[in-house]
């Protein structure tokens, strides 16, 4: 599945906030920031990409139920790509 730079735009600006936020966590750790608030920065890092996996997963499936044809679908290939974000 193809989707289109319309469709990617919100989810590519998501991933670009979000590597914005790692360099910023990794300069904290360079500089010898606190464990704790440097862990409070990851783990916002990390939802953040969370939540742009399920945003790619989300346009992708509306994007096969809105323009393939139902019966080419390949469900079990669509139910790995959900899961390899759990």
């Amino acid at each position: 599945m193809q989707l289109e730079p319309d469709e990617m735009k919100a989810i590519i600006t998501r991933m670009k906030r979000a590597h914005g936020h790692l360099a910023t966590v990794i300069r904290m750790m360079e500089n010898s920031a606190e464990c704790e608030d440097v862990l409070t920065q990851l783990a916002a890092v990390n939802k953040a990409l969370s939540r742009a996996g399920y945003a790619l997963v989300s346009t992708g499936l509306q994007h096969c139920l809105t323009t393939e044809d139902p019966s080419t679908l390949d469900v079990k290939q669509l139910e790995r790509l959900f899961l390899s974000l759990a």
